[in-house]
């Protein structure tokens, strides 16, 4: 199979996907969602939308779609289905990276992407075609063809090969934001900083209490000294 990729394919390791029962339109956002990503988190993305737990953003084909305020309010969806198809060919594209003796976990999603490939044409039924008003029929509107499409991945290390400058720099930028990420999220962790107000608590506390038991012993004392 030719590959769309059009760069050097010497150092790329890719596998693919074709007559593919599911919406190209979906296809195209998850390959967008994970594309120049590291493969550990292309697969983390991809498994968070298929649980349902995470969106994808549309940047086509959003039309009367909803907003998330997981997307800072930007339109997305949640195609489970499309993401487990992406997920399986990424999967593949790891184990024929695997055989040929690279490391895929140091590698990144250098080329994913989705096409049309096939369009099986159906016609509605004969009461649908039969219905005219003024001479027009409702079989354009009623009609509905069952499209295939095919998933191509490609995995490559950080600056192995001729990727061409856009996809280095942009190979790099997001492995300089997922370093951070970790980083913060490990360091959240690990290190528990002490609060200063819950340090501040139990000394307010105390604090309340020895005013309140000095307020109670003073009426006592001013009885005992007029007696």
């Amino acid at each position: 199979m030719e590959y769309s990729f059009n760069l050097d394919k010497s150092d790329v390791v890719f596998a693919s996907a074709s007559d593919l029962n599911a919406s190209f339109k979906d296809l195209c956002a998850v390959c967008d969602a994970i594309r120049y990503r590291s493969v550990g988190e292309a697969m983390k993305i991809l498994d968070a939308t298929a649980s349902g737990s995470m969106p994808i953003k549309y940047n086509r084909w959003n039309r009367y779609m909803g907003s998330r305020h997981e997307l800072g309010g930007k339109t997305g969806r949640y195609p489970k289905k499309c993401a487990n198809i992406v997920r399986k060919v990424l999967a593949n594209a790891y184990a024929n990276a695997k055989n040929k003796g690279y490391e895929p976990e140091l590698m990144h999603v250098v080329h994913a992407c989705a096409n049309k490939t096939l369009t099986a044409p159906r016609s509605p039924p004969k009461g649908a075609r039969a219905v005219t008003v003024g001479g027009y029929g409702y079989t354009s509107m009623r009609k509905s063809n069952l499209e295939f499409s095919k998933v191509e991945i490609g995995l490559s290390s950080k600056y192995d090969g001729k990727l061409g400058k856009r996809t280095t720099k942009i190979v790099k930028l997001f492995s300089m934001i997922e370093k951070k990420n970790n980083a913060k999220g490990g360091a959240a962790k690990t290190a528990a900083k002490p609060s200063i107000k819950s340090a501040a608590k139990p000394a307010a506390k105390a604090e309340k209490q020895a005013e309140k038991q000095a307020n109670k012993a003073e009426p006592a004392k001013i009885e005992a000294a007029k007696s």
